[in-house]
């Protein structure tokens, strides 16, 4: 990241460090690395250092509830596993491992198009730990809609419950560490798996993810008309664009600037959501993406009118770092620290935070921040 990176909790700042030593260094590159900049990667977790929370006392509400339910899933904690590519990268065991955490914390987990390990092994995973367990599967748009089917179709068997289609990617991002480190395929042993025996590609051969700047809301009402999964819109930023998915019977939408891979003029997630909120108006589901380190962030977020939250990097630092058992430390820790934070706050659930008790702090910040 550049200058200025805020501090982390303990438990996360031990994880970060153990992931650096361990990673290839063009791999965690890759993993820590924005667009441009890296400004709106930056910003992400530094806009919540701009935030304070007032806390309400004498609430009677006793200890907090963490549960929420989202489309397809009803889960134990508001903080939802990020799709992030390349597992494998970080762990042998890879989105197996990543898979399994999840679940045994009762998270849910939104793996992606981009998995080094198909989707039908990394939902067989999760439900090797709980039958309930749920998974999305993250999908880009292709411009052969037969591809984008025969993806959905194979999230369908693997028994995803919903799928979060990532809208904010008409062109790949341009990320300068991975062009200053020529990173730009998988290395050898490595493939994406989701890719494998598309149509058009070679037998037992993969094709390359598309991005297209031709796609559009046409091609997002063929996907709905066409099959029943729930369907949720990551990378929605503008009100507008919120509106727009409620009225297209769109199940939930992702605030998020892809962790700041794309565009680097970007707000800040945090900053962007009020507004989708209000746009959505409780309608369908708002979660939140990029930046969230603690659980004063995950409160934070709900109280500007988020249903839950997704964690990208802390978990791959937990991979990295020690595996299966790192990441379910990283989901133990923010899970247990939203629960102290509510409680502090007053409130009985996820649901209690009101968007009255965030409100800016002074100009001179906070240590740390």
């Amino acid at each position: 990241m550049t200058g200025g990176e805020p501090a982390l909790p303990a438990v996360l700042a031990e994880l970060r460090e153990k992931a650096r030593a361990r990673l290839d260094p063009v791999h965690w590159d890759f993993y820590e690395g924005g667009a441009g900049t890296e400004t709106a990667l930056t910003e992400n977790a530094r806009a919540f250092c701009r935030l304070a929370l007032l806390p309400r006392v004498l609430r009677g509400t006793g200890p907090a509830d963490t549960r929420v339910t989202l489309p397809g899933a009803r889960a134990l904690t508001p903080v939802v596993v990020a799709p992030t590519a390349f597992h494998t990268l970080a762990h042998p065991d890879g989105e197996r491992a990543t898979a399994r955490a999840a679940a045994a914390a009762g998270a849910v987990l939104i793996t992606p198009m981009a998995a080094t390990t198909a989707v039908a092994e990394v939902t067989a995973a999760a439900r090797s730990v709980r039958e309930d367990a749920a998974v999305w599967f993250q999908l880009y748009l292709q411009p052969d809609p037969a591809t984008t089917d025969a993806l959905v179709r194979r999230a369908e068997r693997a028994g995803c419950t919903a799928l979060v289609v990532t809208v904010d990617s008409p062109v790949f991002g341009r990320r300068t560490r991975d062009d200053r480190n020529g990173f730009h395929d998988l290395p050898a042993g490595h493939r994406t798996e989701n890719m494998r025996d598309l149509p058009g590609a070679p037998p037992g051969g993969s094709r390359d993810i598309a991005m297209s700047p031709a796609l559009s809301w046409d091609d997002l009402r063929g996907l709905r008309d066409r099959h029943g999964l729930p369907v949720l819109l990551k990378g929605v930023l503008h009100p507008e664009d919120a509106r727009l998915a409620v009225e297209e019977g769109m199940a939930g939408v992702i605030v998020s600037n892809h962790g700041g891979r794309q565009l680097d003029a970007a707000p800040a997630a945090v900053e962007a959501l009020p507004r989708v909120a209000d746009a959505v108006a409780g309608r369908i589901p708002v979660l939140l993406d990029g930046g969230v380190r603690a659980g004063c962030d995950v409160v934070t977020a709900l109280a500007l009118g988020a249903t839950a939250v997704g964690v990208g990097r802390p978990v791959l630092w937990g991979l990295a770092a020690e595996g299966e058992d790192g990441v379910a430390r990283v989901l133990a820790e923010l899970r247990d620290d939203t629960a102290h934070v509510l409680t502090l706050c007053g409130a009985a659930d996820c649901a209690g935070p009101t968007r009255d008790q965030v409100v800016a702090r002074g100009p001179l910040g906070v240590a740390g921040c």
